[in-house]
């Protein structure tokens, strides 16, 4: 059992590398994000995946070989959903009074999850681990007394002074709330309220968020709730978003199938046949179900047999042992 349980380890560690591996492929017609999705689904896995630096180059490789320098679509789209520190979501939790002038939010750089007011009233998003200073409220969600607090502090950090020493971070229903929570705004400065989203950045064949290359440009929201992801060869392959029903050509994947073939030797005790069909489907299942336990999925094993039929050969014996 314990060389079984290293012939897995090896396994798992070929597998780990092979079963990861894509293939891009550009498809230069303009559909909308969900189009796209759709017909890469139908004909190779899904919209482009980028996990590494390394498939990031080959993707864009294989768009300037195509001689494109457009945005393209991949699988990449953000979820936009604002909520309240407090939980309001009561008459007015859709409130907004977003700086339009500078088109907020804009979420500059893939990295502005957190909302600030200014003295003039006006709202922007901003990264969460900037400093300002904060409105919290004491009393009740519908009868808040404001206080500001001067110290500058992150998102996080002014929700959990808000929390310890008043109620929590303000939520701003209505215009006239807005104008009293304004008028405790230092000139020239912004304060924190409590607006925020979760990043919610996710990949369409429902692999995990991990590794990101953004453009350092806006990405304007607007009042959309999800916005899908391009890149281009203009910009070096760095990420942007815009609006999902744009249309552009865009990137598809496939897998590549990889074929290893493992040498095991086991040990076992001399009256078990490796051989019986019953013990080499419960050992090909266990080799399956320990590669999953591992994270290495998509992996299909098969035992190959030797010219006899036989896929276990017992080992001779060298001279002298």
């Amino acid at each position: 059992m314990e060389r079984l349980l290293v012939a897995v380890c090896l396994l798992s560690e070929i597998f780990t590398l092979s079963s990861c591996l894509r293939q891009y492929h550009f498809v230069n017609q303009s559909l909308n994000w969900t189009e796209a999705q759709i017909y890469c689904r139908q004909n190779y896995r899904d919209l482009a995946t980028i996990e590494d630096p390394e498939e990031l180059k080959q993707l864009i490789n294989g768009v300037s070989s195509a001689g494109v320098g457009s945005d393209v679509w991949i699988g990449l789209y953000n979820q936009i959903h604002w909520r309240w520190s407090d939980g309001f979501t009561g008459k007015g939790a859709d409130y907004r009074n977003w700086n339009t002038t500078d088109s907020d939010p804009d979420f500059i750089s893939a990295n502005q999850f957190c909302v600030n007011i200014g003295d003039g009233g006006e709202w922007w998003d901003r990264s969460c681990g900037n400093n300002f200073t904060s409105i919290c409220y004491r009393g009740t969600q519908l009868d808040p007394e404001l206080v500001l607090v001067s110290k500058s502090l992150t998102w996080s950090g002014a929700q959990k002074h808000c929390r310890e020493n008043f109620v929590d971070l303000v939520s701003v229903r209505n215009d006239m709330e807005n104008r009293k929570i304004q008028s405790l705004v230092p000139q020239s400065k912004r304060s924190w309220i409590g607006l925020f989203r979760d990043p919610d950045l996710f990949w369409s064949d429902g692999s995990s968020f991990g590794f990101g290359f953004w453009d350092g440009g806006k990405n304007v929201i607007g009042s959309m709730t999800v916005i899908c992801g391009v890149t281009s060869v203009q910009r070096s392959g760095k990420w942007k978003f815009l609006s999902c029903d744009q249309r552009l050509p865009f990137v598809c994947y496939s897998p590549v199938t990889v074929k290893v073939l493992v040498k095991l030797k086991l040990q076992t005790d001399e009256s078990v046949d490796l051989n019986d069909a019953a013990l080499k489907a419960s050992l090909q299942q266990r080799f399956q179900e320990e590669l999953k336990a591992r994270g290495v999925n998509a992996v299909t094993l098969r035992w190959s047999q030797q010219s006899d039929g036989r896929v276990f050969q017992k080992e001779k014996k060298k001279k002298g042992m």
